[in-house]
């Protein structure tokens, strides 16, 4: 009887390793438009704070695993820097089963610079890129700091990056950082200027997005790869 509960524990403490494991994670960084330097510096940074916080994380620019049967392994879809067109139809329909199905969306910067003739696209994202000024140092408000994504930010969080303007914003988001044009030159959202936000999928997956990440130097600020290690782990629901 001993015996068998030592074996139960074990068998216990190996499953939830595996469990641990099986959250897969793909980065896609294809682009149709302009090409962000920083992409490299963002996916390494993604494979270590995966490898930290164990899940699984593959790249790719390659649209064609934009099928079905690949899309089931992966958690959740990150589209880093991605701009223009960058799936075709069949291609856009996998993915929006995928997301239907529970899968779960994560974008970063100039995702909001990509499938402007795909409006359930600009849906999930939450809104599509209009325009941005020189990069600038501005201040952001946390506006949800219960939040777990950004529970670890300061009320006011003064950084320096690449701001969007943004057009078509889903009035469905839940703003988690609004921009203060104020305190910058170019801003033309308004008092009102989301920054980073999420919403809950009706297929039970989430969708979360963030406007920073422009510059190689956002995936070297520490509270900025905090930001985005809790967004993929708030995606994953880990």
């Amino acid at each position: 009887m001993k015996t068998l509960k030592i074996l139960v524990v074990i068998l216990f403490f190996n499953f939830s390793f595996i469990a641990a494991q099986e959250k897969n994670v793909l980065v896609f960084h294809k682009t149709e438009g302009f090409y962000h330097k920083s992409i490299p510096k963002g996916i390494k940074t993604i494979q270590e704070l995966g490898k930290e916080h164990k899940f699984n994380v593959e790249e790719t620019k390659d649209s064609e695993n934009f099928t079905a049967n690949n899309l089931k392994k992966y958690s959740l879809v990150i589209f880093l820097n991605t701009t223009g067109d960058v799936l075709d139809l069949q291609q856009q329909n996998a993915f929006e089963d995928y997301i239907n199905s529970g899968g779960s969306y994560f974008g970063i910067h100039a995702a909001t610079d990509t499938e402007y003739d795909w409006p359930w696209y600009g849906k999930l994202a939450g809104a599509y890129f209009k325009s941005h000024p020189k990069i600038a140092k501005a201040d952001i408000t946390v506006k949800a700091p219960d939040h777990p994504t950004v529970a670890h930010l300061p009320k006011t969080w003064t950084r320096v990056d690449e701001w969007y303007n943004f057009k078509n914003i889903n009035p469905e988001i839940t703003v988690l950082l609004n921009l203060e044009e104020q305190t910058y030159n170019g801003g033309e959202n308004g008092e009102n200027h989301p920054i980073a936000w999420y919403q809950d999928l009706d297929g039970g997956g989430r969708s979360i997005y963030t406007a920073g990440g422009h510059t190689d130097e956002s995936y070297d600020e520490p509270v900025f790869k905090e930001h985005i290690l809790q967004s993929i782990l708030f995606a994953l629901r880990q």
